[in-house]
């Protein structure tokens, strides 16, 4: 298959452009750096130091014998986006290519107003390319569970069937999101299915839980080929803080009573679902849901699972939570059709003990302590005379 990979730069991209690759499909990525850019505003950077991508793409093929091609811009430059698909002619498009922070996007006014045109502009354009250039091309889209919310029913797929005064029908599952960033995506999915209905597209949304882990297969042949391992309060995962405060002899800092659960899933079992989604695509018109995680956890569990697994003495400490978010709640996710497609998951236990403690040991001198302090309050509606300027604007 000939495979577009939009935000091809970036922590998740980057191993899933391998991975397909790999696999003997014909990929090229898409990037425009932003993702970059939001280290330098916010004076923060990857733990593990990552190569420009074009030295990556160097060194894949130089392994490997497997070229990547490279396309360089922004999805909310309308001519751009159609330029790539008219260009590349993808029988799957990969869009990992927005803004991906809840904090960041809930810093102030522009941080809120950025993330929601770079996302929502962003996929709007990708699915008018599709629409004029190929109605047959398969866009897989990364979503976030965190649509959804904590609501006190199951989560579904993506659909709920109902019924109401005597009357079924289905319906999009209701979404309660918790950031600007996240209402993002839910914009995203009602366009998408939007599309799929109206112009016959084909999609799958990926909802996504939050991703561990730094290692792949691909990625571990060579460090010029290493993804970001992001641990600040902004960008950084919960169990990559853990992690780090582990490795360094810091208390783990739990927000509130640690009682919020997710879904979580390993960066081996992310490549291999958007593998899956790939080489089993949607129906003409059909826009599928894929709850993509593998387990629950509670943050506390987090934390514990962290303390267990760790060779030595760990304390854990409870903060004010800077998020507004039930400390404890109901949460049963269904997850079924990425495992009937074949998916064999990975554990939480076994990724730390074999990969994280020794990537965070290896480059604990790269820490910088003080970002991993919470900054961003959710209940502060910010819009101050002299906002931070956001990165620069763009998809990726």
């Amino acid at each position: 298959m000939r495979i577009l990979v939009l935000g091809g730069d970036g922590y998740l991209g980057w191993p899933t452009a391998l991975h397909l690759s790999q696999c003997g499909h014909d990929v090229a990525v898409v990037d425009n750096f932003a993702r970059r850019q939001y280290d330098f505003e916010l004076g923060v950077e990857s733990l593990v130091p990552i190569e420009p991508l074009q030295t990556r793409v160097a060194a894949w093929q130089s392994l490997t014998g497997r070229s990547l091609g490279t396309y360089v811009g922004d999805l909310t430059e309308a001519d751009f986006t159609h330029h790539i698909i008219a260009d590349f002619r993808p029988d799957a498009v990969v869009h990992f290519a927005e803004q991906r922070a809840a904090p960041y996007s809930m810093i102030d006014r522009k941080h809120a107003v950025y993330t929601q045109v770079n996302n929502v502009v962003g996929t709007l354009n990708l699915l008018y390319a599709i629409a004029d250039l190929g109605r047959d091309i398969h866009l897989v889209k990364l979503g976030t569970m965190g649509e959804y919310g904590t609501p006190n029913i199951d989560i579904e797929e993506g659909w709920l069937d109902i019924e109401y005064k005597g009357r079924r029908d289905r319906v999009l599952y209701p979404k309660r999101p918790g950031s600007f960033y996240h209402l993002s995506k839910v914009h995203d999915s009602h366009n998408i299915e939007f599309a799929c209905r109206i112009w016959g597209l084909r999609a799958t949304d990926l909802n996504q839980g939050v991703v561990y882990g730094q290692q792949t297969p691909e990625t571990t042949l060579d460090d010029r080929l290493a993804t970001r391992f992001d641990y600040d309060a902004v960008f950084g995962t919960v169990l990559n803080r853990f992690v780090i405060q582990a490795v360094l002899g810091h208390p783990l800092t739990v927000y509130g009573d640690g009682g919020q659960t997710r879904g979580i899933i390993d960066i081996r079992d992310t490549v291999r679902c958007i593998q899956l989604a790939c080489e089993n695509p949607a129906d003409r018109g059909e826009f599928r849901v894929f709850n993509q995680m593998t387990e629950s956890m509670s943050v506390k569990q987090i934390a514990e699972t962290v303390a267990e697994c760790f060779p030595g003495d760990v304390r854990i400490d409870h903060l004010a939570n800077p998020r507004v978010e039930r400390e404890e709640h109901y949460y049963n996710v269904t997850h079924t059709r990425l495992l009937d497609l074949g998916l064999t998951p990975h554990l939480l236990s076994d990724t730390l003990i074999t990969s994280l403690f020794e990537v965070a040991k290896r480059y604990a001198h790269r820490v910088r302590a003080e970002s991993m302090r919470p900054t961003v309050n959710w209940r502060a509606a910010a819009s101050p005379t002299n906002e931070a300027a956001p990165g620069t604007e763009g998809g990726a």
